[in-house]
């Protein structure tokens, strides 16, 4: 797995050892940066706030700030996990770009103070077919974590229903082998 784009393209990832996380292809992850730097509907990458939930190797994240993104936070509960990503970050020197949350994304309450800003475009990669995605987008939005224009990156298997309850809009949807990306914006109810 490598950064495939940015100031940081070519250079080399770590993941986590073992099964307990699915990184998202270099082809998948290329294709979706790709939409994101010219599609309409996305934030400008240049100093948006990013959250990668159900991070992994971080891989999602770490192009984001290859690619310009001011800040990331990520979210996963695994250990080998966060240490991949510790390693990723130092590696990068991204330090006082990042922060790492030991929480389950489908229980991260309300953001805190200390994450004084909503953030701009958030990765959701969870365990296929297992309704983690909707609990997490339910959490996103009922805990304030989301600017009001905020886009999600979603990753389910291209076979996986989701539930997208009445608070979400699916933006544009592709496959790439087993996988299924949309791209998803809250819905902004008149009240």
């Amino acid at each position: 797995m490598r950064i495939v784009g940015g100031k940081f393209k070519g250079r080399a990832l770590v993941a986590p050892d073992g099964r307990s996380t699915r990184p998202t292809s270099d082809r998948a992850r290329e294709a979706v940066f790709n939409i994101l730097e010219h599609a309409e509907f996305a934030p400008d990458l240049s100093g948006v706030r990013v959250m990668d939930v159900f991070a992994g190797s971080g891989a999602l994240g770490l192009e984001a700030l290859s690619r310009g993104a001011s800040f990331c936070l990520f979210v996963d509960t695994d250990d080998e996990a966060r240490g991949a990503i510790r390693e990723n970050v130092e590696a990068f020197g991204l330090f006082g770009n990042t922060r790492i949350h030991r929480r389950d994304a489908t229980r991260l309450g309300v953001r805190p103070g200390s994450q004084a800003e909503a953030f701009g475009l958030v990765f959701m990669d969870a365990p296929y077919h297992k309704g983690l995605t909707e609990q997490g987008l339910d959490c996103l939005a009922n805990g304030q974590w989301l600017s009001e224009d905020a886009l999600i990156v979603v990753e389910v298997a291209a076979d996986e229903y989701i539930n997208i309850t009445h608070l979400w809009q699916v933006i544009d949807s592709r496959a790439y082998g087993a996988a299924r990306i949309l791209f998803l914006k809250q819905k902004i109810h008149n009240q």
